[in-house]
């Protein structure tokens, strides 16, 4: 089970490239570059921009950009622009129906100051935080796919466009929390 979907996954790759290049990137390079959909790409992007994370810049030099600095944007603000907001189990949903086990279940308390801890994290981890470079990667926590890693070319055939630092070591234990 992972802990972030491919959407949230894909966003923070987004939010990466865009960080990382301060003037932009168009849809269809990041797309490219990543040999993701380009609509599901497009479709990221745009709930992005209405959560106001990102900006988009119409014309021929058109593209998109940050909404605000990454140091003003937290993991909680990029989960809840791209899905329901984080929650643990159902039991900790807000709104939920409570299963059939909610009046006697011996975990449900420690569930829920886990989810609160964890909410805590994600709420005060900003995407600066995440995309800070180091001297050393090693111990680092990786977020998303190694580009390419099945082929050298991207969706169009052509060398992907250096959109992000692309060699980094593959870390298995990748999204660890802790």
């Amino acid at each position: 089970m992972a802990f972030l979907s491919r959407k949230v996954d894909y966003g923070l790759l987004i939010m990466s490239v865009l960080h990382r290049r301060g003037t932009g990137a168009s849809a269809r390079e990041i797309a490219e570059a990543y040999d993701l959909s380009r609509p599901f790409v497009a479709n990221i992007l745009k709930r992005l921009c209405a959560m106001g994370l990102v900006q988009s810049h119409r014309g021929v030099r058109g593209g998109y950009v940050l909404g605000r600095p990454a140091d003003q944007i937290n993991m909680s603000q990029l989960m809840d622009a791209l899905e329901d907001p984080f929650h643990l189990t159902e039991c900790t949903t807000e709104n939920s129906a409570p299963c059939s086990l909610s009046l006697i279940c011996p975990v449900k308390r420690a569930i829920g100051k886990v989810h609160r801890k964890i909410g805590d994290i994600l709420g005060h981890t900003t995407l600066e935080d995440l995309f800070e470079e180091t001297p050393s990667d090693e111990g680092a926590i990786q977020i998303g796919f190694v580009p390419h890693a099945h082929s050298s070319q991207g969706a169009s055939g052509q060398s992907p466009v250096p959109l992000a630092t692309k060699n980094v070591p593959l870390n298995q234990e990748a999204m660890a929390i802790a």
